[in-house]
């Protein structure tokens, strides 16, 4: 297991040997080992013994200068890491020692003859052009990775779209993990269930304890595994699992993990921290003297909304997208934005505004905002807005409220949501029962009995008035 940071460019990717040697131009020809293998740059060198002043992964090319003891020479070109050889022919050797080609078949080290009208600034000179095409490729690749992925977070669902568009970059699977380790969402091919546990347990090497690392990777089962950690490391994790890992592959789930940070990440400090927990304690009837102190005088907008994409971090999404870190999620989800904020309509999601009110009004204002999710879930409507003013502002609340608890004292909950939802929609059977998710004859059973406990003619124009204005005071 290997732990890692995200690069934000694509290292430059290796050659493949078979690439060089498909340029006819350079007369190449493979003489012993395999041709599968990658090249990552090119050394030129006369030594006897390369080994000290070679890294790893290079082409050597030699025209046997020094060449006493091949068998020696190539157990230490393999000992240093050398990708292959390559042999010039001329002017010191007419062709390539047998010895040398014999060596080089028994340890598996690829050995290119090199034509006398071939330098080698001229093999070193394709090498890097190819290098160069291909970090090319590699960067248009991850161009368009980067934009797909950001696209996807401006979708409706961004979460789980960030995750199909990773999956499909990658060619693999993409899974985020909630802080305790459980799977909150995925996307892509399906993977073995070994390979599952083990992403899993790579997600949990990662952690905000001191030294922790950013990422880690392994493999499992023939695929590559790779994990992030989301955040401060104190959150969710992403896990990637792909049979292959292209040098821009880091780099591509560097992004996804900057976007999955920020859609799923609280994004607030101990101040609103703060704020939040004034807000849920107002929202739950306590004093609004006692909470209002730790909130700005406002004026506010309380928003209720449901919806969403599905997955534990779709509230902080919506939060995110509105320009508030005050939220508490739960059914609807209910949010505290400073009344400056516009309140626009999001996609996947159904909203209800309230009227801007101060601190101290904020319980009035929740009310509001209920009442205009209601509003939004019998029209489909994206966004309703309470509007304030009108003939309810002329009556006094208490009195309002106390003839509107006389009036309905007799409907339960269902048959009150029931008959608001009609009257919102005029009446419609159909409408109603479509907003309530129930049949269209329950739907005229509950108004015809909402009709009988409260006596009244529910054809009748003013008593229609009566009880919406009823249905509507706090």
């Amino acid at each position: 297991m290997a732990a890692s940071e995200p690069g934000s460019t694509p290292p430059a990717p290796p050659v493949p040997l078979t690439a060089l040697l498909a340029r006819r131009e350079l007369g190449l020809r493979l003489l012993a080992g395999p041709e599968d293998v990658s090249l990552h740059w090119v050394h030129t060198s006369e030594m006897a013994d390369p080994h000290p002043y070679l890294l790893g992964g290079e082409l050597l090319l030699t025209a046997g200068v020094q060449l006493t003891d091949p068998v020696r020479y190539v157990e230490r070109v393999v000992e240093a890491g050398a990708a292959a050889l390559g042999f010039g022919v001329a002017p010191v050797h007419d062709t390539v020692p047998t010895e040398l080609v014999e060596a080089c078949a028994r340890r598996g080290l690829p050995l290119l003859e090199v034509p006398p009208r071939t330098p080698f600034t001229a093999v070193a000179r394709a090498v890097w052009r190819l290098m160069a095409e291909a970090r090319l490729h590699e960067l248009r690749r991850v161009t368009e990775a980067q934009q797909s992925l950001a696209t996807a977070a401006a979708r409706p669902a961004p979460v789980p779209a960030v995750l199909a568009a990773l999956a499909s970059r990658l060619g693999g699977r993409a899974v985020l993990f909630s802080p305790d380790g459980t799977e909150a969402a995925a996307a892509g091919r399906e993977v073995p269930a070994q390979a599952t546990r083990a992403l899993r347990e790579l997600a949990g090497v990662l952690g905000p304890r001191p030294g922790g690392p950013a990422s880690a990777s392994s493999e499992n089962g023939g695929l590559r595994l790779a994990a992030y950690a989301l955040g401060g490391g104190d959150g969710p994790a992403l896990g990637v699992a792909a049979e292959r890992r292209d040098p821009g592959d880091h780099t591509i789930a560097g992004v996804a993990v900057v976007l999955l940070s920020l859609l799923t990440a609280p994004q607030q400090g101990t101040d609103a921290a703060v704020r939040d927990g004034a807000l849920v304690r107002l929202l739950l009837g306590a004093s609004p003297a006692e909470a209002a102190s730790a909130l700005d005088p406002g004026p506010w907008t309380v928003v209720h909304a449901k919806g969403g994409d599905g997955t534990p971090f779709a509230a902080a999404g919506l939060a995110a997208a509105l320009g508030t870190t005050l939220v508490e999620t739960g059914a609807p989800v209910r949010l505290l934005l400073p009344a400056s904020s516009p309140v626009t309509a999001r996609p996947g999601w159904t909203l209800g505004a309230s009227a801007p009110a101060g601190a101290a009004e904020l319980p009035a204002a929740d009310a509001q905002a209920a009442r205009a999710l209601r509003r939004a879930e019998a029209t489909r409507a994206a966004l309703v807005r309470h509007h304030p003013g009108g003939l309810a502002s002329l009556v006094d609340p208490d009195e309002a409220a106390a003839h509107a608890r006389a009036l309905l004292a007799r409907l339960n909950e269902p048959l009150r949501e029931t008959l608001r939802t009609w009257l919102s929609l005029h009446g419609s059977w159909d409408r109603t029962a479509v907003a309530l998710g129930v049949h269209r004859n329950t739907v005229r059973q509950r108004i015809t009995r909402c009709a009988t406990l409260l006596d009244r003619d529910l054809d009748d124009p003013d008593v229609r008035m009566e009880l919406w204005f009823a249905l509507g005071t706090p």
